[in-house]
């Protein structure tokens, strides 16, 4: 596919969001268990993509909330598309068509053209409803189109349709040999017209509605669907758009960042659209593709638990789009009978051991998958599909530690509490103390690679959960009495491996075991997403992650860039460098932002945007460094990123001199801040009333709730 043009603007004086993509291929009609290219679009519950074929112009439905829920591999579980939208246009082929965008509120534009003919179609799901609009007119000629409501064929679905009056309806479910039954409803309205054949006049529009909800939302999904369509007309719609672009505003208010290169702003913002449309529904977050265009996605379209699931997730917290971020907790908790069932008959342990893909509500979509090729024999243990990896449920608490350092909900806190007790239930149990030192065996750190020692993921993974559950007992006052335990394990864990590769000291994958990888980048994952290594790390650690980073240099990477860029940025990797390399990173996409030839689907979708908040605002380890891995001979600024300890930060950086820095705090913890002006005094100013003077080359002071602390350079500190 071709990107013809792209432009670029600005929006209430910051870039918020829009964007112009022109495809000019058909992007449809192809399975999403390969990269899709094509327009998305979506509510964070219903989901909708486009393309164009032959003749047909299709429409594909999706939910974040119909899957078939099985608890068996091999295709037999995962979602499922929910139906399409066929509008047959005669007369024109593949070569006629193209699409243009908006990333300010997800409205899409297709055009067909030929000669002094064209007709177009503008599309867009409801930011506040489960509905959808599609506006067609044409110029030159009335074209004459059929508007079909279909869906896959599949012997598994059981599919109904049917029509009252001018309102077209579906209901697809998979009801037999399921787990948990599924069912969904589509109702079609052509406004004005009573039949599917439409004849389009120059200079006039028509209107299609349809109206999407499944079991989950409505008992009567059908019925819910049916009445709600009765009542949409073009008054109605004009209203609904209202309300659509209301919300959008609102989403891209929540923060914005600046950069002088518009590939970075564009890619930066993409991701974050991309997220909205995909993510929304707190039981049911956006599997593996985030859309669904097949009945038949790769690896089930499952939440693949060691890093795929996790990774479009980690620039949201700090961007502040926490509603976009809630849902991914949700399959982890649900599936914690099972994972204490495994830990129980698996490693006779305590706490949870998660397989390598779960569903939503406790569903195993990797269950009793079949032994050959990739899987070999030790993969699987009691039916689940280990690759004899112990780091699945560890890693599912990055995000979770994540979101809570960055907003210190105690509401948060105690939906979460359970979850991270039984991840250090486990490791508590599974950790092996000799000689001084807590040690790993038997943890693969690629899948499959064996009875590895010490992986390093795991040791970092290990880290992360137990000085989250320290806090989270700190904060929440729950458990203190397990806290010398807890804090016995961190001082005695063992150290990472390291090794000599090209004559300089490297990180080693393992101690005992795999000690390399060319095709992954596991052996920084310890530095991010793990937090394990910050700039605070000891002089000759840093040195061997910057010597690492330089070793692999996994820039564009089908498993690796998400964390690769994160873990240059934490360590202090050259700020040049790494920007250099995103803007290539950013311009290797499909027009609607997906990785070219990466077949996983959404995981990629903001890494620019994690990459350039972390360059712009660092907090990990609850130390604030503004600018600190972004080159400081070019201009930038943001508002709202959200940083550790639950604080909204804004600054500017200008000619190498910071700037406009503001500091709202939710919940009145202390903050610790690396000087932006070395060598001088800073004057704090409390709710708009100058404070007091603070000094030094890390300052600290404390916070209230909900209090907004200006910062400027003071007087030179003596």
């Amino acid at each position: 596919m071709k990107i013809i043009k792209f432009s670029f603007f600005l929006v209430l004086c910051y870039v918020s969001g829009w964007s112009q993509n022109i495809w000019t291929k058909p992007p449809a009609h192809i399975p999403n268990d390969v990269s899709i290219d094509a327009p998305l679009m979506g509510n964070g519950d219903v989901t909708m993509s486009v393309g164009f074929k032959g003749d047909q112009l299709r429409y594909y439905l999706s939910k974040n909330d119909f899957w078939r829920l099985r608890s068996k591999a091999d295709r037999l579980s995962g979602p499922r598309v929910v139906g399409f939208v066929d509008i047959k246009v005669n007369g024109f082929n593949d070569e006629n068509f193209s699409a243009e965008q908006s990333l300010k509120n997800g409205i899409t534009s297709c055009l067909l053209q030929k000669d002094e003919q064209k007709i177009m179609a503008r599309s867009w799901v409801s930011a506040t409803e489960n509905l959808i609009f599609l506006e067609l007119s044409t110029s030159g000629k009335a074209a004459k189109v059929t508007i079909r409501l279909t869906a896959p064929e599949n012997r598994q679905a059981k599919l109904k349709s049917g029509k009252v009056g001018n309102v077209y309806w579906q209901t697809r479910s998979f009801t037999d040999s399921v787990d948990i039954p599924t069912e969904v409803s589509v109702a079609l309205k052509t406004f004005n017209y009573k039949d599917s054949s439409v004849v389009l006049q120059p200079g006039k529009k028509v209107i299609v509605g349809l109206s999407i909800e499944s079991r989950f939302k409505k008992t009567k999904p059908l019925d819910a669907v049916l009445n709600r369509i009765s009542k949409l007309d073009e008054k109605s719609v004009a209203a609904l758009m209202n309300k659509h672009n209301n919300w959008w505003k609102l989403y891209w208010s929540k923060s914005n960042i600046t950069v002088e290169d518009p590939v970075l702003m564009k890619a930066y913002y993409q991701g974050l659209y991309t997220m909205a449309a995909c993510s929304r529904d707190p039981k049911f977050p956006p599997g593996i593709f985030g859309w669904t265009t097949t009945d038949k996605p790769a690896w089930n379209g499952d939440y693949h638990l060691n890093y795929n699931f996790q990774a479009p997730f980690y620039a949201l917290y700090a961007a502040n789009r926490l509603q976009q971020g809630a849902p991914h907790d949700g399959p982890l908790i649900d599936f914690m009978p099972r994972g204490e069932w495994y830990a129980k008959n698996v490693t006779h342990t305590r706490g949870v051991l998660y397989p390598v893909g779960i569903g939503p509500l406790g569903i195993e979509v990797t269950r009793n998958f079949a032994v050959g090729g990739y899987q070999k024999q030790a993969d699987i243990e009691l039916g689940g599909l280990f690759y004899q990896q112990r780091s699945n449920a560890s890693y599912g608490l990055i995000n979770i530690a994540q979101h809570w350092r960055c907003t210190y909900d105690p509401a948060y806190g105690k939906k979460i509490y359970p979850y991270a007790l039984a991840i250090a239930n486990f490791w508590e149990d599974y950790l092996k103390l000799e000689n001084g030192r807590y040690i790993i065996y038997g943890d693969a750190i690629h899948e499959g690679s064996g009875q590895d020692m010490n992986p390093i993921l795991s040791l970092g993974l290990v880290r992360n959960a137990f000085e989250l559950i320290i806090d989270l007992s700190s904060t929440l006052k729950v458990d203190k009495n397990r806290q010398t335990k807890w804090k016995d394990i961190l001082s005695k864990l063992s150290d990472f491996p390291v090794q000599i590769r090209n004559g300089r000291k490297v990180f080693r994958y393992t101690e005992k075991g795999m000690d390399w990888a060319d095709g992954n980048g596991l052996g920084i994952q310890q530095i991010y997403p793990s937090n394990a290594i910050t700039l605070d790390s000891k002089e000759e650690e840093l040195q061997v992650a910057l010597n690492t980073i330089d070793e692999m240099k996994r820039w564009q990477d089908t498993n690796t860039s998400n964390s690769f860029f994160m873990a240059a940025i934490r360590v202090g990797y050259h700020p040049s460098v790494v920007l250099n390399e995103l803007h290539k990173y950013a311009l290797h996409t499909y027009p609607n932002g997906f990785q070219l030839n990466n077949p996983h689907g959404i995981e990629n979708s903001c890494t620019v945007a994690n990459a350039l908040n972390e360059m712009l605002c660092m907090s990990a380890g609850n130390v604030i460094r503004l600018f600190s891995g972004f080159p400081g001979d070019q201009t930038a600024s943001f508002k709202n990123i959200r940083a550790w300890g639950a604080f909204l930060v804004s600054a500017e950086l200008k000619h190498g001199i910071v700037s406009e820095v503001q500091l709202h705090s939710e919940q009145a913890r202390p903050c610790i801040l690396v000087n932006p002006w070395p060598g001088q005094k800073i004057q704090l100013i409390r709710n708009g009333k100058k404070a007091e003077l603070v000094a030094g080359d890390r300052i600290s002071f404390n916070t209230g709730i909900n209090e907004t602390i200006k910062l400027k350079a003071g007087d030179p500190a003596s």
